[in-house]
């Protein structure tokens, strides 16, 4: 009979136990938005573009300057058809990786920080999204095609969920006014870009 109750106790403390466990995993699972966004944005890789580079031999984030953009006063690369050629390329980029040419013209990478004037701080989420789903900037119907490299289709296969995690965490970040250039379209490059 002790065994049997032994038993009885033995059992009924591991299913307390497992409930306790289950129910401490799922509070973890609830994350904290912001850091879930700073691990998508960090895995996704949007400083290798969207960051400024420190000199060096390998280009290495500016982490005074994380997701500003491409900065307004560094040079951006340019084409031609004969240069793409030449070298068996697709694409040119600069050395902070931020400005990116190619068959569309000259891409550069958005200023990401909530910076007003500059940057995201006065898109809506819903916006953001929205770009990010369509490829279209500010998430308009009529607006411009977000260029390459951006990989927007990639990302459209996220979660709303994962998508408003990015949005809280980019809206985390001081804000930092550094005006990136617009598109510039290929009929405007040396040789036509065509």
């Amino acid at each position: 009979m002790k065994k049997r109750q032994a038993a009885f106790f033995v059992i009924v403390g591991a299913m307390t136990l497992m409930m306790a466990c289950q129910q401490q995993q799922q509070q973890q699972a609830v994350e904290d938005p912001v850091k879930r966004g700073e691990y998508l944005v960090t895995i996704g890789g949007c400083n290798d573009c969207h960051s400024p580079k420190l000199p060096g031999p390998i280009p290495v984030p500016d982490e005074s300057r994380l997701l500003s953009g491409h900065p307004s006063a560094e040079p951006y690369p340019t084409w031609s058809p004969a240069d793409l050629q030449d070298r068996n390329a697709i694409a040119l980029t600069s050395s902070m990786l931020s400005s990116w040419a190619g068959p569309w013209g000259v891409s550069f990478a958005a200023n990401l920080t909530p910076d007003k004037a500059t940057g995201l701080g006065n898109w809506a989420e819903e916006s953001f999204i929205r770009a990010l789903r369509t490829g279209k900037h500010l998430g308009q119907a009529d607006g411009r095609e977000i260029l390459p490299p951006m990989p927007w289709p990639t990302i459209a296969r996220m979660t709303d969920s994962d998508l408003k995690a990015m949005w809280a965490y980019l809206q985390s970040l001081p804000a930092i006014e550094n005006q990136v250039p617009a598109p510039i379209p290929p009929d405007t490059m040396p040789g036509g870009g065509q």
